[in-house]
């Protein structure tokens, strides 16, 4: 058994070349790079005066292999086409962010990677170059203004003579756990007119962040009680209330048991909203539903937003004025509502987006809650950004903001529904079904399972292709995708998110295989042909999938799941809050009568591996420290020693939890690819691995598959040696493969007379012979042969420019880049000696017309068009620099049927 999956494993080794084939050619096909390269609006600031928009966009630098973020700026005051005037004002390859406008909109204010990342930078919404404002050497960052002139961010005071001694040992030991020496940073207030800086917090240990009120009085700020490597099962930071004015300091909401977080103020400046995470298991920081709060300045005291919704809201909120804009959970969508607030009560309002409704995420409100930004999208929908009028709970003038993802609008999007199936305690379950490419109701197809992590995280009715996830790329292949929305997600209600606590894995099993069931009940899928991936916890879930029903899948590509909660509990950052919240304690604790608390062995694929069948792909990042890498290690060593499924084990070098490289991201999702493509869809590349394109051999074995006549290019049609064609485009007109021999020109012609053994060689012929023999062509075979007509032409002969140097033209010839001046005199050493250049048809690689792989367009001999020539020959010269058409003498035939 081990010496076939080692057989298997080398085999593999050449599938990530396969994915190739059509999705190069054709716009409407995903690739990988299509889908890590998706443009968003990011970063949405709205200017003081309602008239711009600022905001960033991510690119992928190759030189760098990494991401980096320009700034653009929006008009909303000039039209450009059908949407507003969009300026980039940034582009580099260093990460550009956070930008913010000034007071007086004059500038944007913004942080950037370029030079160490400590300076502040401005630009004007004009345009010209960014101007440095400061550079900070203890870092800068969480740009806030307070007023017209001081601008509050986060930093640290420098290093300390503990530290700096350290560096100057070139110490580079991690302590782990320190509490004699904290770092703490602090709130700073930058004053731009007189260039001072004041620290505004006396913090000791390091803040959680901060919000300073919209009147430049109240500030608040969160401080750790922890300096722990891990801050692993602490306490939930101290909030702290600072009046700016008076300096006085005040630690409040003491009694909350739940996390405290998002704080926004009003703009009456009489109070803040802000967001608590609620649980019946505080102790661990267990996963919950977010609840919104009021605090009054005045009495301090605080008031629970009453949202009437049982489910909460999904994490985000806006103020506007001093009412809100939430979004409330959903299940498989988010809801947007309006809250007016009316003293210490809030009446609820249905915002009204017709077919947007339930599929709108807001981006930013403006100051004055006249503006708001947000994204429109579905999971068939690519994002749209939108920019409206808002009053109270109504969105009015809506306009485009801008306009991306211009190549993606050709691409073929899959059909999507949210499902919903009874799961766990017969509970409803929600998730996205993506359908097949080119679904037929009644046939059966193979089914993809694509689960999220979390697990108190969801999958919405919302645009989602990453490169942890892609349906589309998979739906393409001929798949359904599920991506099931299991007990113990978030947005279904506490109940659902806790519904695991100490019960890890049975519901979401149920869940998830009474869903495959559904299917397979509608006639939907074949279940013959499942497979399942996940990343983190969609892995933790997919691998137990292939332990519990070994016989069931037929694929698994795990990344950065966890196989073993005895040693994850110990090297995980949060291994003892998670650990403790999902399996009832410590791995030491005392349960149903034993010294240790046995779910840790019984939750653990690892101690059943040897159940597993799938063939099973890992993947991991090395400072992974959410899910350690060495839990892949486990995995792998596991199912190799075992040695029931082919595995295959990847680790990033240098990579967190989620893969951040560009090259690293191509390369999970190719390798899961291919895998997929193998042992799902029972498609293994056949490409040998040491076979290279485009080398000599690539070369000559595209040439065994012409069509040749005893010997001799061409076809035989009526008994007659005619050119090879092939369809430039569908439908379309046919060109020419090669340029006519002599051999398939002395079919016409009898008396035309050639050197021996040059029957394959391009014929040289007058232009009226050339429509001769067209005519002739097309009498003898029943076809419309033709010359290309001057447009074609012209056409051809730009692409044959692109080649020329590298094909068969005297800068072929002479060995190096040649340059006009010894082109004279290269030439008059040709005219003296007279040598043959023109060589057998076919010796250079194709080049692309449309569909059509074409030989010798760049070179060999020129070639007529109705009204001229195009190309180059053998003995002329390329001038990069020159668009002036040859005068060839050395002239042949391409045809043209229709």
């Amino acid at each position: 058994m081990n010496k076939l999956i080692n057989v298997l494993i080398l085999v593999f080794l050449s599938l990530t070349q396969a994915i190739h084939s059509q999705s190069e050619t054709d716009p409407s096909r995903w690739t990988p790079e299509d889908i890590i390269n998706t443009e968003y609006v990011r970063s949405v600031t709205i200017s003081p005066n309602n008239t711009m928009v600022v905001w960033t966009k991510r690119k992928g630098v190759k030189e760098k292999d990494r991401f980096v973020s320009d700034i653009y700026l929006t008009r909303l005051d000039l039209k450009e086409d059908d949407t507003f005037k969009t300026i980039q004002l940034t582009n580099g390859d260093e990460n550009d962010s956070s930008p913010i406008f000034s007071k007086d909109g004059e500038y944007i204010y913004f942080l950037s990677s370029r030079e160490k990342g400590k300076k502040l930078w401005k630009m004007s919404i004009y345009g010209g170059e960014a101007l440095e404002v400061k550079e900070f050497k203890n870092g800068i960052s969480n740009l806030q203004w307070k007023d017209e002139k001081t601008l509050l961010y986060q930093s640290n005071d420098g290093k300390t003579l503990y530290e700096s001694t350290k560096e100057e040992k070139k110490d580079n030991v991690v302590v782990v756990e320190d509490s004699l020496h904290w770092k703490p940073n602090h709130v700073y207030a930058y004053n731009v007119k007189e260039k001072t800086t004041e620290r505004l917090t006396s913090n000791k240990k390091p803040l959680t962040g901060y919000q300073i009120s919209k009147d430049g009085k109240w500030l608040i700020y969160g401080e750790q009680r922890n300096i722990s490597y891990a801050s692993d099962a602490q306490l939930d930071p101290y909030q702290y209330l600072k009046n700016l004015e008076t300096g006085e300091t005040q630690r409040i909401l003491s009694e909350f048991g739940y996390p405290t977080y998002g704080f926004k103020f009003t703009n009456d400046h009489k109070g803040f909203y802000f967001s608590s995470e609620y649980g019946s298991n505080p102790q661990y920081n267990g996963s919950g539903i977010n609840e919104l709060y009021y605090f009054d300045l005045q009495s301090m005291k605080h008031t629970k937003v009453n949202l009437d919704w049982e489910l909460g809201h999904a994490g985000g909120y806006y103020v506007v004025e001093n009412d809100i804009i939430v979004s409330l959970a959903n299940r498989a969508t988010r809801r947007l509502a309006y809250y007016k607030k009316n003293d210490n009560t809030w009446t609820k309002k249905k915002i009204n987006l017709g077919e947007k409704n339930d599929h709108v995420s807001v981006a930013n409100v403006s100051e004055d809650g006249n503006k708001i930004v947000y994204t429109y999208s579905t999971a068939s929908r690519i994002p749209s950004f939108y920019i409206s009028d808002l009053k109270g709970d109504k969105f009015s003038n809506e306009s485009e903001l801008v306009k991306l993802n211009k190549k993606l609008s050709k691409k073929s999007i899959t059909k999507s529904e949210v499902m919903v199936w009874k799961g766990y305690n017969n509970e409803d379950v929600t998730g996205i079904l993506y359908y097949p490419e080119n679904y037929e109701e009644g046939k059966k197809y193979p089914l993809m399972l694509s689960i999220h992590g979390g697990p108190a995280s969801q999958d919405l009715d919302m645009w989602s292709e990453r490169w942890s996830t892609y349906p589309n790329l998979l739906a393409q292949r001929g798949m359904f995708v599920l991506k099931p929305n299991y007990h113990g997600s978030a947005n279904h209600g506490l109940s659902y998110v806790e519904s695991i606590k100490e019960n890890y894995y049975e519901p979401e099993m149920e869940d998830i295989i009474k869903g495959i069931d559904v299917l397979h009940n509608e006639g939907k899928i074949d279940k013959d042909k499942l497979g399942t991936m996940g990343w983190s916890n969609g892995a933790i879930i997919s691998t137990m999938l292939t332990v519990r029903y070994p016989d069931m899948f037929k694929v698994a590509a795990p990344g950065a799941g966890d196989v073993n909660w005895t040693s994850d509990y110990g090297t995980c950052r949060f291994g003892v809050s998670f650990d403790q919240h999902y399996f009832g304690g410590a791995p030491w604790d005392d349960t149903n009568g034993k010294s240790y608390n046995e779910n840790y062995i019984l939750k653990s694929p690892l101690f059943e591996i040897e159940k597993i069948k799938t063939p099973t792909i890992i993947f991991h990042g090395s400072e992974d420290r959410a899910v350690p890498r060495d839990q892949g290690w486990e995995y792998y060593r596991g199912l190799q020693q075992v040695g029931k499924a082919p595995v295959r084990f990847l680790w990033f070098p240098g990579q967190p939890h989620g893969l951040q490289k560009i090259t690293h991201q191509l390369r999970k999702m190719k390798e899961e690819i291919a895998w997929i493509d193998t042992y799902l869809l029972d498609k293994p590349n056949s490409e040998n691995e040491a076979f290279k394109k485009g080398s000599p051999l690539d070369y000559i074995l595209k040439l065994q598959s012409v069509k040749k006549t005893k010997g001799l290019y061409g076809e035989d049609v009526n008994g007659i040696l005619v050119p090879e064609t092939v369809a430039i485009k569908k439908d379309s007109i046919s060109i020419g493969r090669f340029e006519v021999t002599n051999a398939q020109f002395k079919a016409y012609d009898n008396d035309h007379n050639y050197d021996v053994g040059k029957d394959n060689y391009p014929v040289l012929v007058s232009i009226d012979m050339a429509k001769k023999y067209v005519n002739w062509l097309s009498q003898q075979t029943g076809s419309s042969y033709r010359l290309p007509t001057s447009k074609e032409g012209k056409a051809f002969h730009k692409s044959a420019k692109k080649v020329a140097t590298k094909e068969n033209t005297l800068n072929y010839w002479a060995g190096y880049d040649l340059v006009p001046s010894d082109y004279q005199k290269l030439k008059l050493k040709i005219d003296d000696k007279k040598p043959d250049l023109i060589k057998e048809i076919g010796q250079f690689k194709a080049v692309k017309i449309g569909n059509a792989m074409v030989y010798d367009l760049g070179g060999n001999v020129a070639e007529y068009h109705e009204n001229g020539i195009y190309g180059f020959s053998a003995y002329d010269y390329v001038d990069p620099n020159s668009n002036k058409p040859v005068e060839s003498v050395y002239v042949g035939i391409r045809v043209i049927k229709d």
